[in-house]
């Protein structure tokens, strides 16, 4: 999958082919990647997947995870001139991008790591980049949501809206769907949030909730039901996610990961 997409991606970029290698031979070359402003790497995982397809040599001075700042030499590149310039955009896109959402993704991650609660990503993602968005995401310390909708079986409220009975639909689903699929109900109120935890569904998620609603919520199932987990979600950002760890909730989701992530500053200079 990977592999497929590398390669989509570098024939996007060159076409029918790359003028500049019409004009004159190859002759060897090499180049560093350098930092332009603060964040942390991603993109590595597909990278050196490209460099194995087009045959050039990438040495990382940083890898996936590993925070760098502006000035650090994130990786250095020997290849022919060819194809170092024929790769060079690919290489940058896909780092920026994803290192992009780690590095948003981490400040998340650091703001909620006194409170022991998970950070999950959406599936608000650009459409065929999904595996990738989310694998920036898990990069930069979020745990993965579901992929699709096949990973799990998540009641939101425009399914309720076709649900007469959510104790006996979640019955019958359990029937239906694999054993190990949990079964998640989306809940704006506390009264839909305790009908779900009647119907004994695996996890309940408070979406557009404040953080007071959600204490109430979390109150009541410990008292009740320990076993059920709980999910905070909707509009929550930088300025609030820290008010929502404090909770009590198990983990939090945000699609804002992806979708407000700026790109960071990143260039590839020739030797």
């Amino acid at each position: 999958m990977i592999a497929a997409f590398v390669r989509e991606a570098l024939a996007e970029d060159v076409g029918r082919g790359d003028l500049y290698a019409l004009v004159e031979s190859a002759i060897p070359a090499s180049a560093k990647i350098i930092a332009k402003s603060d964040g942390i790497v991603a993109g590595v995982k597909y990278i050196d997947v490209l460099a194995e397809l087009e045959k050039f040599e990438i040495t990382w001075l940083k890898t996936d995870s590993e925070s760098f700042v502006k000035g650090d030499v994130l990786a250095t590149i020997e290849a022919d001139s060819h194809t170092l310039l024929r790769c060079e955009r690919t290489i940058l896109d896909m780092l920026l991008h994803a290192s992009s959402i780690a590095t948003l993704t981490n400040k998340y991650v650091k703001l909620i790591e006194p409170y022991n609660v998970k950070l999950l990503d959406t599936r608000k993602t650009r459409p065929l980049l999904r595996v990738f968005e989310k694998y920036a995401t898990r990069t930069g310390g979020a745990v993965n949501h579901r992929m699709g909708l096949d990973d799990s079986l998540m009641i939101k409220d425009t399914h309720l809206k076709t649900i007469k009975d959510l104790k006996n639909y979640i019955v019958n689903a359990r029937k239906k769907i694999p054993f190990t699929a949990k079964v998640e109900v989306e809940a704006e109120t506390f009264e839909i949030a305790k009908i779900a935890f009647e119907a004994k569904c695996d996890i309940v998620m408070c979406d557009n909730m404040t953080p007071n609603e959600i204490k109430e919520i979390v109150a009541f199932r410990d008292e009740n039901y320990p076993s059920i987990l709980l999910e905070a979600s909707g509009n929550i950002s930088l300025k609030t996610i820290e008010a929502y760890a404090k909770s009590g909730v198990d983990a939090i989701s945000s699609g804002s990961l992806i979708h407000q992530a700026n790109w960071i500053d990143l260039s590839m200079k020739m030797d």
